[in-house]
């Protein structure tokens, strides 16, 4: 119960991290705000890698394979949230977070050409993911918003980086992996602000309340919360709580930012939401209970 309510607390700092965005880029542009927010997430972990070393629970591992790993999964990253950030200037936050929660869908379908297994309840997930998404994001003439469908490519390469995690996350200790990643984007970030943005420390002064969210409260707080929950949490439900972080994003949105949803967009993050509930749930769990009755 406990981690569960732990969980429920780690989606909702996440979705709020959209709103964080959001207000972020009224004062620095994408690669400025994301550049920073990194990097002060990667600072804000030192403590709890230094927590852990002392316990002696980093493993490390082969070291060409860490750097590999982290390398792939920065800038995986950097490109992710390159598209998340500038996707942000085009939509709503709640279409940026129901679009960019079709990763936990998405993730069994790339699975495949890893020979992993897929199911029904993933299948059923991601039609019904399709026609959230065409209430949601497709307008009466069959386009999709430019915002929206930067978020769509952002979902891929979430989607991307969690399969690259998955794979180097049991070599390596999951702390190490993420400081280095966020490193890597950050650094990614602030050197093509500083090619194509004009930035100002007056900017970047404006937005520390949205970095320190962003960077502490989302990554640092937020991801260590998420460890310590998921110690005790069944992973398929630690997924289904985790992916509410879309509906936080829409109740912030209209809540802070006055973004308010229309009755089309509305039943759009309600397909969405229960394919990605769907997509989590096998279906076999329905038939025991069936038995039992």
């Amino acid at each position: 119960m406990i981690a569960n309510l732990l969980l429920l607390l780690t989606a909702a700092l996440w979705g709020f991290g959209f709103i964080a965005q959001v207000l972020g880029m009224e004062h620095l542009e994408p690669f400025a705000f994301n550049g920073y927010r990194f990097i002060v997430g990667a600072i804000s972990l030192l403590p709890l890698l230094y927590f852990y070393k002392k316990k002696n629970k980093l493993v490390i591992g082969d070291k060409r394979s860490l750097m590999t790993g982290a390398v792939a999964m920065g800038v995986i990253l950097f490109i992710a949230a390159t598209f998340q950030q500038v996707g942000l200037l085009y939509t709503t936050a709640a279409n940026a977070g129901f679009i960019t929660g079709l990763y936990i869908v998405i993730v069994p379908i790339f699975g495949l050409a890893l020979k992993h297994s897929t199911g029904l309840n993933t299948w059923l997930g991601c039609l019904l993911a399709v026609v959230g998404l065409y209430f949601l994001s497709v307008s009466d003439d069959l386009s999709i918003g430019y915002g929206d469908s930067l978020q769509l490519a952002g979902a891929v390469f979430w989607a991307c980086h969690i399969l690259v995690i998955d794979h180097y996350s049991v070599k390596h200790s999951p702390l190490v992996l993420a400081f280095i990643q966020f490193v890597i984007c950050g650094i990614l970030s602030l050197m093509t602000s500083f090619v194509i943005e004009t930035t100002t420390m007056a900017n970047v002064i404006a937005a520390g309340g949205s970095l320190l969210y962003g960077g502490v409260v989302s990554v640092g707080i937020a991801y260590t919360i998420q460890i310590v929950a998921q110690k005790k949490a069944h992973p398929s439900h630690a997924a289904i709580i985790l992916s509410l972080e879309a509906v936080f994003a829409a109740i912030g949105g209209m809540w802070i930012l006055n973004q308010m949803l229309s009755e089309r967009e509305m039943m759009g993050c309600g397909f969405m939401l229960l394919g990605m509930l769907i997509s989590q749930v096998p279906l076999k769990m329905f038939k025991k209970k069936i038995t039992v009755v």
